[in-house]
């Protein structure tokens, strides 16, 4: 017996979503929800399963800080969406994360039968992740909810611009980027910021959450420029800026807003 069935409250979620289930899952509950730990790629992967799955298998990828902030997350599961994560950390949406998010997104509608384009959500350096991603494969994306997001790796980790930087993360950064000095990650030319052409033409809608106060990822410099950049080129993006918050608190206390966004624009 799979240890979900265990859980007798949970049996409902295991019958409705059996074909996400493999024997060597880790099952568990999470706000209620089943909760699947498994890898791929040799990193560690979850999945969160909604007790009545909608028809289609949407599903919501959070890039990263899975669990912090999850109303909005909440509130689709409730709607029949899944929750995905990936631990990719400390790569900064560098091609050798994409890579790995490639494996899991093949493994996810291969095997799990979700659906064909997901939701990207990026909190925070998740935007970095959201935001590549959907540039390599617009095709895949559904829309975007991006919250509080880094657009560009100058502005964080970099604080080259009025944001406060990490230093520590910016060595990090450049590793994983293959960037051998500070003049080569600075020159690069595929930041978000700078690379929004194939999601226009994909026409995939974008949400941005963020505070107009934010020292951390500064609004200007990162989900500023997304919202004059991206109407230029034919893209549709919506702004919910938070006036006088700092990068945190992330999200909406009623995140109603973010909801309607995802489902108003559901492939």
């Amino acid at each position: 017996m799979h240890p979900l069935l265990r859980c007798a409250f949970a049996v409902p979620l295991l019958l409705a979503a059996s074909p996400a289930l493999r024997a060597a899952d880790k099952a568990s509950v999470w706000q209620g929800s089943g909760r699947i730990d498994f890898q791929v790629a040799g990193r560690d992967a979850l999945l969160i399963i909604p007790a009545s799955p909608s028809p289609g298998r949407p599903w919501i990828w959070r890039t990263e800080f899975f669990g912090h902030e999850p109303q909005a997350d909440l509130a689709l599961l409730a709607q029949g969406y899944h929750v995905a994560y990936l631990n990719v950390q400390n790569l900064y949406g560098a091609p050798v994360a994409l890579d790995a998010m490639d494996a899991f997104y093949d493994h996810l509608t291969q095997e799990r039968h979700l659906a064909a384009k997901a939701v990207l959500e990026g909190f925070s350096r998740g935007g970095l992740f959201a935001l590549n991603w959907a540039a390599r494969h617009p095709d895949r994306v559904a829309s975007l909810y991006l919250d509080a997001p880094v657009c560009d790796i100058k502005s964080w980790p970099g604080g080259r611009g009025k944001g406060q930087g990490s230093p520590a993360d910016w060595e990090r950064c450049k590793a994983a980027y293959g960037f051998t000095s500070d003049e080569q990650a600075t020159a690069y030319r595929l930041n978000p910021v700078d690379h929004l052409e194939p999601l226009a033409k994909a026409k995939i809608p974008i949400l941005s959450v963020c505070g107009d106060a934010d020292r951390v990822v500064p609004y200007a410099e990162n989900s500023g420029l997304l919202a004059e950049r991206y109407p230029k080129l034919g893209g549709q993006i919506k702004v919910i800026l938070k006036p006088g918050v700092d990068h945190h608190p992330h999200s909406l206390v009623d995140p109603t807003p973010i909801v309607s966004f995802i489902l108003a624009h559901r492939d």
